[in-house]
């Protein structure tokens, strides 16, 4: 497959503070590991996190999420809520107060290839995963697979 594509992660980033980043993002945590949602408004980063909430993951923030010293927290005061679109917010149940980020999904474009090339995220010496998708049918049962099991080695 080659060497995965590397993006810096400040390109995602809609603000910095000293050594923080914040995101207009929405993230959670999966058995410890952090995800980090990241598109457009109304491109469904809610509902996929809530998606995976359903499967136990836990919130850390929606619609804003800071990420320093390795970790995702929430913003000062953030409350324990996720929105529903076309519901309304939901109280989040259990959350997490911060996880390291394991992976970042972009729902802003979909890839074009059917087993895209690999992408990353650089943070300092370290790679995180990328995954670029739309919303659909099979994006939660395979964010759920890669966080359980990982990616296929080829």
């Amino acid at each position: 497959m080659g060497a995965p594509l590397v993006e810096p992660l400040s390109a995602l980033a809609a603000a910095r503070d000293d050594a923080a980043l914040y995101f207009n993002a929405t993230a959670v945590s999966f058995e410890g590991r952090g995800v980090l949602f990241v598109g457009p408004p109304g491109h469904g980063k809610s509902a996929t996190a809530l998606g995976l909430m359903a499967f136990g993951a836990h919130l850390i923030s929606d619609d804003g999420v800071w990420f320093r010293a390795g970790r995702l927290t929430p913003p000062e005061a953030a409350p324990p809520l996720i929105e529903a679109r076309g519901i309304g917010l939901l109280n989040a149940g259990p959350t997490c107060a911060s996880a390291p980020l394991d992976l970042i999904v972009d729902l802003s474009c979909a890839e074009d290839h059917r087993l895209p090339p690999r992408r990353c995220v650089a943070i300092h010496d370290e790679k995180v995963p990328l995954i670029r998708a739309n919303v659909g049918p099979t994006l939660i049962p395979a964010l759920l697979q890669f966080l359980r099991h990982g990616r296929a080695e080829l």
